[in-house]
């Protein structure tokens, strides 16, 4: 540890202080934080922690082996049809795509990674593939901000655990430099994406051809998000001051570029940050999601800490350690102002408008704003840190994993989880800063849930839909990169780890670049005094290291307070109003109130009831019909409690009708050797047929039928005879398919898409419709599957004659007769608690569909499975909230919250049966050596179908 680091947590760091002082003593100051944890909490052993992050080392040989032997030197790895993804030869997944390159990403998103897991030996032989195969030349449009986050930052990251492995003289005597060259290489072939007027980079660049040239197919876009144009400083700056070349980070100069006509002054990623700052929202001082690259018009004007802003606030805490510019640490800390005053609704971070910041914007949240609980414990700020990072886990406790968006009261609102890390990041660094055990517990559960739920024969795949537990064909470089690396960090003691991990700062892909930089070619720093910033009580935290005493104040349950509050966060529901009958109006003979199952928006004698409520109804643009009610503008209290009532049955009366249209996605679980249950197929439902969410689920070997298609009578009867039957989609109707087989004795039916390459990953999920005639007589199960996920099963078929299957609402824990790992009771049986009495300010209903994903949504067309929208019949979803500050409205909304104009609803309690049971096939645990056998010969297996399909 540095001299800086005797000075401790709280001691002030003068501002004329060398920078290296400053950066170190933030370097330690987590590390500190970890005494104040003596008493009130279970520690974990020494060998319990030994043994987490070894079956952490596993479980990334598990991943990372697959991809060198099924998928290098492509870009990453497919792990359910164990073969590498390569641009071009895949169906396209729109900008999820931007970040392959043709430049084996996985394995150089994944160099830092093998350093900080002791794999030094590994980590030599993969800088020396990266030196030999991979080329930055390909005629390929990438992501900039992909590139530089994954590829730049896995280049310097590699680069800067080489040289520290060469001055400790065991490893890498060879190595000079060959990493940083490339990254070299690679941010001059990024440097023509900022040549617009504003510096604000393009969003994607051609990388042999760069940017507007017609072989570069791209320059053209207008439009960029703030973190893709402001998580560039720390790559840029690093490779600035590595290399002594400063233009990338902070040099103006005029240069002729081969890309372009004219000269253009850049100032590169500095720039870009100072044009986003320029931009801001002055009055709330908050930034916008997406901005036009050459106007600086904000496009989106939604701000949070989630999706297309997150690393933008990153970056500018983090550019302020590494690089000691004073300007960073200022707009941070307005920024972080505004959020805290806005966004931050405890426990929750909500979306608002950045011109009418007391205006919510939406009503979920998305999956990346995980990373902000470790950014708020970087700042010092832990007990909201800790709220959020509580309530995240409760969702994760719910659906196993972290949905990509989920509604405000918890519901799934996007189901896809491509395992992203960024829950871990932040378990790791509230660990880091309070030293609770209860944080080694959560990533326990991590582990865990993968293991269970994520891993297959060839890696880990990500989740298609959480709430079944099917699987989508994809492992992203991220999870190498950052995954692996947290929850390593977060059981390992400092002695397991060959370096000193505090002397790195992490990039926002948990990249490690050296906290040294910070005086190599260092220059100026100078506090900006060009721009007004908004008071701030920041005293705590400016220019000082936080003190415990103030984020602990002297209680070691201090984080245990906080998160108490916030144990059934997920599972409260809110109670039904009360409804009060006005018996002294019906004994005089007035009508009773408006009920909202009689209301008719084209009745004038509703219209007036409505507004003597203080209910107004608004007719959007785009056709749809808002209901708001402010209850200073009804007639009496009496008729606003009226209109509360009649709100809160319109949202009953929406929630009703939105589960009678829709029925989820279902799984198609493998459940016979090899797989026993590691691979799980996201299915289409039926409308007939037995109800799977409702009955056991059906498990039974597949046959196919004879015909295929099903249409007819079939002549193997024998064959199908208490077997699931497949059959092909095409020439008739489902139902006729479902009576055929059925009629030959089948259990359950499986129609597999007849158009070759279909998949879930790029087509919207599809639900089967009847033929129009009375369909009671079905009585078997009906799942589809498009012709990828069918294709896994006949190519099992094909090698193993006798395949299995499960059929079922949800993925179904595994066989642990088969696997070493032990099936917990579920974690997710719990009860509704009493809900809290809420008072709110405004409510709305919007007359119009529930807004959903694609891949939640379920299309339905009785022969074709065309996409159809279910419009049968109306429904209501809730609008975008609204607020007023100067007005004092009564809200109820389709989230969960709910209100009473005099605060007098009681407390309910009501109990819920868990919706994710689990399925017991057997006791007897294997022994570790057996599975590893059986992995081996899984792999095997799926090298023999790559080459069938072949």
């Amino acid at each position: 540890m540095s001299e800086a680091g005797g000075r401790g947590c709280g001691s002030p760091v003068p501002q004329r202080a060398p920078w290296s002082l400053v950066a170190a003593t933030a370097a330690i100051c987590l590390v500190s934080a970890t005494s104040v944890w003596t008493v009130g909490a279970e520690p974990m052993s020494r060998e319990e922690k030994q043994k987490l992050g070894n079956q952490v080392l596993e479980m990334f040989d598990h991943a990372y082996g697959n991809y060198m032997e099924h998928a290098y030197p492509a870009d990453e790895l497919m792990p359910l049809t164990c073969r590498g993804r390569v641009r071009g030869q895949e169906p396209s997944r729109g900008d999820v795509d931007d970040a392959l390159g043709k430049f084996s990403l996985t394995l150089i998103d994944s160099l830092d990674t093998l350093v900080v897991l002791n794999k030094t030996k590994e980590f030599e032989d993969a800088v020396r593939k990266v030196l030999r195969d991979v080329n930055l030349d390909n005629d390929v449009v990438v992501s900039v901000f992909e590139t530089n986050i994954r590829v730049l930052g896995g280049l310097l990251g590699g680069h800067s655990l080489a040289i520290m492995l060469k001055e400790k003289g065991e490893y890498m005597q060879w190595y000079n430099d060959e990493l940083l060259q490339m990254a070299k290489q690679l941010g001059y072939k990024l440097l023509p994406a900022f040549n617009t007027t504003s510096g604000l980079p393009y969003p994607r660049i051609n990388l042999k051809f760069g940017i507007r040239k017609p072989e570069a197919r791209t320059g053209t876009e207008t439009d960029t998000c703030t973190a893709c144009a402001g998580t560039l400083i720390l790559e840029f700056a690093a490779l600035s001051r590595f290399t002594g070349a400063t233009i990338f980070e902070l040099q103006v100069r005029k240069i002729r570029l081969k890309d372009y006509e004219r000269p253009a002054q850049l100032e590169y990623a500095r720039k870009a940050l100072d044009f986003l700052w320029e931009k801001r929202q002055r009055s709330s001082n908050l930034v916008g999601v997406t901005i036009n690259i050459h106007t600086g018009d904000w496009v989106r004007k939604d701000s949070g800490v989630g999706a297309g802003i997150d690393s933008y606030y990153e970056y500018l805490l983090k550019a302020y350690v590494l690089l000691g510019d004073d300007s960073f640490l200022e707009r941070f800390n307005t920024h972080y102002d505004a959020i805290m005053r806005y966004i931050s609704q405890p426990p929750l971070l909500l979306d608002v408008h950045i011109h009418k910041p007391m205006l919510n914007a939406r009503t979920w949240m998305d999956a990346l704003l995980a990373f902000f609980p470790g950014l708020q414990v970087l700042k010092g700020d832990i007990r909201p840190a800790i709220e959020t990072h509580e309530m995240l886990y409760q969702v994760i406790k719910k659906h196993n994993f972290l949905p990509e968006a989920f509604t405000t009261d918890f519901r799934v609102h996007w189901a896809q989880h491509p395992l992203r890390p960024e829950f871990a990041e932040s378990t790791y660094f509230l660990y880091k800063a309070t030293g609770d055990p209860y944080y080694l517990e959560v990533g326990k559960t991590l582990i865990e849930n993968l293991n269970k739920y994520a891993r297959v024969p060839c890696g880990f795949a990500a989740m298609k839909d959480v709430r079944t537990g099917s699987h989508e064909d994809r492992m992203d470089s991220f999870f190498l990169a950052e995954m692996f690396k947290y929850l390593y960090l977060l059981f390992a003691d400092k002695e397991d780890i060959i370096f000193d991990i505090e002397d790195y700062i992490f990039t926002t892909e948990a990249h490690l670049l050296p906290l040294w930089l910070s005086t190599t070619n260092q220059s100026i720093s100078k506090k900006n005094t060009t721009s007004e910033y908004t008071e701030l009580d920041d005293s705590n935290f400016d220019w000082t290291c936080p003190n415990t005493q103030i984020l602990f104040p002297n209680d070691p349950l201090y984080a245990q307070s906080i998160r108490e509050p916030l144990k059934n966060v997920v599972d409260k529901s809110c109670p039904r109003g009360i409804i009060r009958v006005r018996e002294e109006s019906f004994r005089s003979g007035a009508k009773p109130p408006l009920r909202a199952r009689d209301f008719m928006a084209t009745n004038p004698e509703h219209l007036e009831i409505l507004k003597k409520m203080g209910v107004s109804l608004i007719h959007l643009k785009d056709g749809r019909v808002q209901l708001v009610q402010h209850a200073i503008q009804a007639a009496s209290s009496i008729d606003a409690e009226d209109g509360l009532r009649f709100m809160q049955e319109m949202i009953e009366l929406s929630s009703q009708q939105q589960k009678e249209q829709q029925l989820p996605p279902r799984a198609v679980q493998i459940v016979s050797h090899p797989f026993f249950g590691r691979v799980v197929l996201t299915a289409g439902p039926a409308q007939f047929g037995l109800d799977l969410s409702k009955h056991k689920e059906t498990r039974g070997f597949v046959a196919s039928s004879k015909p295929y298609n099903g249409c007819s009578e079939l002549t193997n009867p024998e064959a199908v005879m208490g077997k699931i039957a497949l059959i092909q989609r095409g020439q008739c109707m489902f139902a006729e398919k479902a009576r055929n087989i059925q009629n030959a004795g089948a259990i359950g039916g499986i129609v597999i898409d007849d158009n070759e390459g279909s998949s879930s990953d790029t087509a919207p999920l599809f639900q089967m419709a009847g033929d129009g005639k009375d369909t009671d007589d079905i009585k078997i199960p009906m799942l589809f599957l498009f012709s990828k996920e069918g294709s896994i099963i006949l190519d099992a078929i094909r090698e193993y004659e006798e395949v299995e299957v499960l059929l079922s609402d949800k993925a179904k824990d595994r066989d642990p007769e088969m696997e070493n790992e032990e099936q917990p009771s579920s974690e997710n049986d719990s009860q509704n608690q009493s809900a809290e009495q809420i008072s709110s300010s405004s409510q709305e209903v919007d007359l119009v569909d529930q807004e959903s994903s694609e891949e939640n949504s379920l299309n339905s067309h009785p022969e074709s499975l065309s996409p159809a929208d279910m419009d049968n019949a109306a429904s209501i979803s809730p609008s975008e909230q609204t607020s007023n500050p100067t007005e004092n409205h009564e809200t109820a909304n389709l989230n969960g919250e709910c209100t009473d104009l005099d605060n007098q609803l009681q407390e309910q309690s009501e109990t819920e049966e868990d919706s994710n049971p689990n399925v017991s096939w057997g006791k007897k645990v294997q022994p570790i050596d057996s599975i590893l056998a059986d992995w081996n010969e899984d792999i095997e297996a799926f090298e023999m179908m790559e080459k069938d399909e072949l």
